[in-house]
């Protein structure tokens, strides 16, 4: 199937009881045994497995071309499961350019846990090379990355990782549909599917995607089942109605963010962009061959620093001052201080999540914001 198809299809099927077409939502936290001891249905209790996660797992993991999937509910959660199916005294390599909630995740939790990690800029191959040591069992890259918007290249990383013998996970979080990191290597996707798969900034969701059901994956299934950080039924839902019409917001999220980086390329306000589909860019090239189109999510530099910057965001008057992104409506945020001390974000820098607005009203509103 084409992609399009696949995102209407997969993980849906008539409801065999009523003949529903949209899937009903299945609320119950516990399902009845036989009279042996047995689940004649499959189900035991919610968080072991519920028929609309079973169905969202099933349904996201033929989407990336994964064999398995465990959804969580949130991309921090999933985020944390991966991290805690490692030992104490394994070695993780990450990139320095990510969700800062990642970076945060492993420096507050996980290295008092034991766990060592070296912060990378993973578009450099080398620096890659040069960090991995014996104990490293992970790599974590992000591609395109927040909030700079560097550039991994996936297939030259996969290798090197796992040439180590380490585990190469891919956060494919702003760029489902796009890219395909299971073509390219990666053993595990990850995404927070409070993004671009809810799409409409309703529902929080995460989930990890296997492209093997190996032992480490099980382990995964292990923590999500023993620590219970699972979505609600009606989470699963909405995520799987999102994922529907995935591939059609990704087309239009990507078509009004070139539009708009390239207006801003011209603006004499405006000191750097950051959109790989730009080729300006300095990831353009690895880009254009991993990627189908660039996405909906891009940064940029005003003139004069914090500010500036912030004065910007407090001017516009479609986007909205938030932080999240994938939803259907523009946002506009100040990163350095959504993400506080020890940021490296650049002060005079602002991230944009690109809309399903008309790309002339969004281009018009920054131009008043910036004028």
């Amino acid at each position: 199937m084409k992609i399009e198809t696949l995102a209407v299809h997969a993980g849906h099927a008539v409801d065999p009881a009523t003949g529903a077409v949209s899937a009903p939502i299945h609320l119950s936290t516990t399902f009845e045994r036989d009279v042996d001891g047995s689940y004649p249905h499959g189900f035991m209790y919610t968080r072991n497995n519920n028929p609309n996660r079973q169905a969202l797992e099933e349904g996201i993991s033929a989407l990336e071309g994964g064999s398995v999937a465990a959804a969580f509910a949130s991309g921090t959660g999933a985020t944390m499961a991966i991290l805690q199916a490692l030992a104490p005294g394994d070695h993780v390599v990450a990139h320095v350019d990510a969700y800062y909630g990642t970076s945060r995740l492993i420096r507050e939790i996980f290295l008092r846990w034991g766990l060592g990690v070296d912060f990378i800029d993973m578009s450099n191959l080398a620096a890659v090379k040069k960090a991995l040591r014996a104990k490293t069992k992970l790599a974590w890259m992000e591609t395109p990355s927040n909030p700079l918007l560097k550039i991994v290249d996936v297939a030259a990383l996969a290798e090197i990782v796992h040439d180590a013998g380490a585990i190469c996970v891919c956060d494919n979080t702003w760029a489902p549909v796009l890219q395909r990191p299971f073509d390219l290597g990666a053993d595990l996707i990850l995404h927070s599917t409070t993004k671009y798969f809810g799409g409409h900034c309703d529902v929080a969701g995460g989930i990890i995607v296997a492209k093997n059901d190996n032992e480490f994956f099980q382990d995964v299934r292990r923590v999500q089942y023993a620590g219970g950080a699972v979505p609600s039924p009606f989470d699963c839902w909405l995520i799987l109605r999102g994922m529907r019409t995935l591939p059609w917001r990704m087309r239009a999220h990507s078509e009004n963010a070139l539009k708009v980086a390239n207006f801003l390329m011209q603006h004499r306000k405006v000191e750097d962009v950051h959109y790989p589909g730009l080729r300006e860019h300095s990831g353009h090239e690895i880009a254009k061959r991993q990627m189908s189109m660039y996405g909906g999510m891009l940064s940029f530099e005003v003139k004069g620093g914090r500010k500036p910057a912030m004065n910007v965001a407090a001017k516009t008057k479609i986007f909205i001052r938030a932080t999240s992104l994938g939803g259907v409506e523009s946002l506009i945020e100040h990163r350095a201080s959504i993400e506080g001390p020890g940021t490296t974000s650049p002060e005079g820098l602002l991230r944009l999540s690109i809309g399903l607005e008309n790309a002339d009203d969004l281009i018009e509103d920054l131009d008043q914001a910036l004028r």
